[in-house]
């Protein structure tokens, strides 16, 4: 697979930092609409909940928005799936944008169903010349029809293909090089697939271009020794801190998102979480000063 010879993204200007923020979700509606919600400076939203005319979701968005920035995450925009790109689906997102005016959309290189089955899961891509030149037309009539960057994920990963031709960060790399989409950096998706598969997660983190990297997420995991899996139920490890550091060393102080999907604590918790998410970040640039 060739090298990227041009970056794109180094072209742009760097991205405002919203500072810290959390995944909306509803077991924290009515806490964040009674003002509780200090100390979180930015919400993500998962953009297949509010693709309605109406309903509390998209009423409480609306409401968030009113007083917070928000961004749009989705799930099953399927951009490396073989089944055709899903246009009334993105004519719904586009709609939402226009609505809520995220600061940046994003969603997932993977894939998520075949022959218009939605299996509901982020399933990984082989890392070849063939898949890259798949992906890349389908990236940028995405970016043309929704009129700005797509930003996209690694996901966390727990097989391999034989046929792979390259490092996933290299992939990443040459797909921003080809399209001047961004991406959005899962630390803990990081470490949970260099536990899987045995990479230098360090090494992931450097062969990513710097100017490409809009956000930051951090979650939990749960370790079962012979592999990891990411299930966003638990307080984010040490070991996903250690990274965390690290990237934002590499990246700067770049938008950070903490997401938790299952065993959901109360608001407060996560606002203490997310102020250590503050924390490191702010001795990392300490210490570069």
């Amino acid at each position: 697979m060739p090298s990227a010879a041009h970056d794109p993204a180094a072209a742009r200007e760097p991205a405002p930092s919203l500072g810290f923020g959390l995944g909306l979700r509803p077991a924290h509606y009515a806490a964040i609409l009674d003002g509780g919600d200090a100390g979180i400076d930015w919400f993500e939203a998962i953009t297949e909940n509010h693709l309605v005319g109406g309903g509390r979701p998209l009423h409480v968005l609306d409401a968030v928005r009113d007083r917070r920035p928000v961004v749009l995450h989705g799930v099953s925009l399927s951009i490396g799936g073989i089944d055709p790109l899903d246009f009334d689906y993105l004519a719904r997102v586009r709609a939402l944008a226009a609505r809520v005016e995220p600061a940046w959309i994003s969603d997932h290189l993977c894939w998520t169903g075949v022959d218009g089955c939605n299996l509901h899961d982020l399933l990984p891509l082989p890392y070849t010349a063939e898949a890259l030149a798949h992906v890349v037309p389908r990236v940028q009539a995405v970016q043309e029809f929704l009129g700005r960057p797509l930003v996209l994920e690694n996901v966390s990963s727990y097989v391999d293909y034989v046929s792979s031709e390259c490092r996933e960060w290299e992939f990443l790399a040459e797909l921003v090089a080809r399209t001047g989409c961004e991406l959005l950096l899962d630390v803990n998706n990081v470490y949970v697939s260099h536990r899987n598969h045995g990479f230098d997660p360090v090494a992931f983190l450097d062969g990513l271009p710097r100017g490409a990297v809009r956000q930051l997420h951090l979650a939990g995991h749960s370790d079962l020794g012979t592999h990891v899996i990411d299930t966003h139920d638990a307080p984010v490890r040490e070991e996903v801190w250690a990274l965390y550091a690290h990237a934002v060393r590499r990246f700067g102080p770049l938008p950070t998102l903490l997401e938790r999907d299952d065993a959901i604590p109360p608001l407060p918790e996560l606002a203490a979480e997310l102020a250590h998410a503050r924390q490191v970040a702010a001795g990392v640039r300490a210490r570069a000063a």
